[in-house]
């Protein structure tokens, strides 16, 4: 980000968004979503700027939907996004409340646009993320989801600076709730894509995991961590978990070399740290 953009920010505004910067480049692979995240930044950026010079701005919304698949890092980046819009002045606080339809709609006539309301005061100031946001439609025209959409989008139009709303979910069905809510996706200018992990991404992701938690591979395990990757992605890439199926195997492979060395004696510090090709496999040596 160009220093010229920066100017409208004091000194620990402009770190702390390099540093989220950082954070968010270090995440393996969505180059695309890292593309559209910089965008949303630098339009948020310029556009402040030219208040300052008393230029014609473009109206800021930055409601957005996030479309991908399970365990793609939708929820990491709306995290990021949110401590990004508050180093900018756009947000006050900064802060994510994640919900689901279970969290928005009730079971009885009146109480949904309640609990609608109170999920909206929490994120004010912050981001409201709203996952699997197409059950919010799954009931029909008499379902109280049409309730907490409603209150929702006048929120949206009566606190419009206060906070930004991100609604998330799996591609097809996101989809066919926005050409069913047409006046919906109007109100969401920017859509953000993305994408399933490559099985080398997976990998990379599976290594960190690993070293986060102070565990080294052998050689013969690496290949047999890349076997298992190959494996779990056979499935329906619909209902493939991506990061968080590759999180359950690296947590699962832990717990079998727990099972290999419980019952030995006095235990080495490469023998605590290092992940053979049996831990994939779960019997012993």
């Amino acid at each position: 980000m160009s220093t010229t953009a920066f100017q409208g920010l004091e000194d620990r505004q402009r770190e702390r968004l390099r540093e989220l910067q950082a954070e968010l480049d270090a995440l393996v692979g969505l180059q695309s979503v890292k593309r559209v995240i910089r965008e949303i930044q630098a339009f948020a950026l310029i556009q402040k700027y030219r208040q300052t010079l008393q230029l014609t701005c473009e109206p800021m919304v930055l409601h957005t939907i996030f479309v991908g698949n399970p365990g793609t890092g939708k929820t990491t980046v709306a995290r990021l996004l949110s401590k990004m819009l508050r180093e900018m002045g756009i947000l006050q606080k900064g802060h994510t409340v994640e919900v689901e339809r279970a969290d928005l709609v009730a079971q009885y006539i009146g109480q949904t646009a309640q609990k609608t309301r109170e999920v909206i005061k929490q994120a004010q100031g912050g981001l409201l993320f709203i996952d699997e946001a197409y059950s919010l439609a799954r009931g029909g025209e008499r379902d109280f989801g049409k309730e907490a959409i409603d209150t929702l989008v006048k929120a949206m139009e009566d606190h419009r600076d206060s906070f930004v709303v991100i609604l998330a979910g799996y591609p097809q069905p996101m989809h066919s709730f926005l050409e069913a809510n047409p006046g919906l996706r109007s109100r969401f200018p920017i859509t953000v894509e993305f994408p399933d992990y490559t099985d080398i991404e997976l990998y990379k992701i599976a290594l960190a995991m690993l070293e986060k938690r102070e565990y080294t591979l052998t050689a013969r395990a690496q290949q047999e961590l890349i076997r298992q990757i190959r494996r779990l992605r056979q499935g329906d890439p619909a209902t493939f978990g991506n990061a968080r199926a590759v999180r359950n195997l690296v947590e699962q492979v832990i717990r079998r070399q727990a099972v290999r060395l419980v019952g030995k004696g006095e235990l080495t510090k490469g023998e605590l740290t290092v992940i053979s090709p049996v831990d994939f496999r779960g019997s012993d040596p």
